[in-house]
């Protein structure tokens, strides 16, 4: 680990408060945890193999209906997919093999992965599709505004919204989106009280849609997605900021959740420290060094997410 700098959750708190980012958090509803779990010093998954270790997961109820609507539906399927899952459990502490589900997420993503629709028309998980920045912002009115007045104006308007927001300086998402153009996947680690959950995050275009490792384990490309970070251009040459919100699946994400996934999107994808992005670079064209572990160490020097942790945070319905 590095001991000759900060960590790069030194600045994290005054970068993203320069971004805009931020986020109602009135809900303070209980964590909704669910997916593949990986304690610090532990096995990513828990002891066991086949179905009835997947039922020792924790968080396995939150799944239980799709799980066993696939089993009764498509046995060979269910089969399949667990024996890959254990397949994936063989691997050494703290390794996996991304490989093939890399292929998986850059092949065969559908369209039930993203945005289904404007305005109407939406996909199961209520995500909108080919959702532009006119659909909310009048751009021609704020053509006329400064950079400073248009930040103001997204984020009054999202501040009373539940959901997650940021105005990015151009020169930071130039950083992210060349960068998302050789990287296009990551797994993020969501703290929960039991450890971690393992989330997917996958860019379609300026789209980066995310979902958890587990469900993907059991759905595969038909996996849903669980929440979106949409990002806008528009005004990225003339006005130098790009605008992000965001849209979620509230059955398994809370706002600051949603906020912590966000946030390590710009700690791996917009740091300045070659060994934080090189782990975006190894789980994309390196995967059979990619380690787990490393995520989850990052994720804690940078002192992300420590407001899920138990004690941090009071969980009320």
């Amino acid at each position: 680990r590095r001991t000759d700098r900060e960590g790069p959750g030194a600045m994290a708190g005054p970068l993203l408060q320069a971004w805009g980012l931020g986020a109602a958090l009135r809900s303070r509803a209980a964590l909704r945890p669910l997916g593949l779990l990986a304690p610090p010093c532990r096995e990513v998954a828990g002891p066991g193999s086949g179905e009835a270790a997947l039922e020792e997961n924790p968080f396995y109820g939150k799944y239980r209906h799709k799980i066993q609507e696939l089993r009764r539906s498509s046995p060979d399927v269910f089969e399949s997919r667990m024996e890959k899952r254990n397949e994936v459990k063989k691997q050494p502490v703290g390794y996996s093999n991304q490989g093939e589900f890399i292929r998986c997420m850059e092949e065969k993503a559908r369209p039930i992965f993203f945005a289904e629709g404007l305005g109407t028309k939406t996909s199961k998980g209520g995500f909108t599709k080919d959702k532009t920045l006119d659909s909310i912002l009048n751009v021609e009115m704020v053509k006329e505004k400064s950079a400073e007045e248009i930040k103001q104006i997204w984020n009054q308007y999202f501040s009373a919204k539940n959901t997650v927001y940021a105005v990015i300086p151009a020169d930071k998402f130039d950083l992210i989106w060349k960068r998302a153009q050789k990287c296009p996947s990551f797994l993020y680690a969501l703290p929960r009280k039991e450890g971690y959950e393992f989330f997917v995050g996958q860019w379609s275009g300026t789209e980066l849609h995310f979902t958890s490792l587990i469900n993907i384990q059991t759905q595969g490309e038909t996996a849903p997605s669980q929440l979106v970070l949409y990002h806008y251009p528009e005004l990225q040459k003339e006005k130098g900021i790009v605008l992000m919100t965001a849209e979620m699946d509230s059955k398994f994400l809370v706002v600051r959740e949603a906020q912590c996934l966000a946030n390590q999107v710009q700690l791996f994808y917009a740091t300045d420290h070659s060994e934080t992005y090189e782990l975006v670079e190894t789980f994309n064209h390196r995967s059979s060094e990619f380690k787990y572990m490393s995520v989850i160490a990052e994720l804690e020097q940078s002192g992300l997410g420590r407001e899920l942790r138990p004690g941090q945070v009071s969980d009320k319905s």
